[in-house]
């Protein structure tokens, strides 16, 4: 349920080409095409989702527990992105918040690791996504300098 709320706050800001604003921003070569984020981030959540459950269905112990708040801390700065990239149109907050939310999910792995390697492994093309989120977030604001 936690996933799916995350999934939802972000989906409220986030309209692509819908958005007009987004539309005329100057875009690297490499940015998917619009269709591709909704496919993506589909299975990425449902990762999530199996990644935490995993998690939370370990026997208790104090590397559970951390790992459980890894794993919440990420979906909130997952959450954020959305609504600081395209709802408030932040970017620089945005590509501040995606670092946050890389670490997040780099520091959930490694604490997973030690609870259940199958989730920990789950989280892996979350995290390359994110990472390459990261460099296109990077690269409009590069390619945008009156958005800095």
């Amino acid at each position: 349920m936690a996933t799916a709320g995350a999934a939802w706050y972000g989906s409220r800001y986030s309209r692509g080409s819908r958005d007009p604003w987004y539309r005329e921003l100057r875009k690297p070569s490499f940015t998917p095409p619009d269709k591709a984020f909704p496919i993506v981030w589909t299975a990425l959540y449902a990762l999530i989702a199996y990644s935490g459950w995993r998690v939370w269905n370990a026997a208790p112990s104090r590397e559970r527990r951390l790992a459980l708040r890894m794993w919440v801390s990420q979906l909130a700065a997952n959450a954020k992105w959305s609504k600081l990239f395209f709802g408030e149109r932040r970017p620089v907050l945005a590509l501040v918040d995606i670092f946050a939310l890389e670490s997040s999910i780099i520091s959930y792995i490694a604490a997973a690791h030690k609870v259940d390697r199958a989730a920990a492994y789950a989280f892996i093309p979350y995290g390359a996504w994110v990472a390459f989120a990261t460099v296109l977030n990077a690269e409009i604001l590069r390619l945008n300098p009156e958005l800095r």
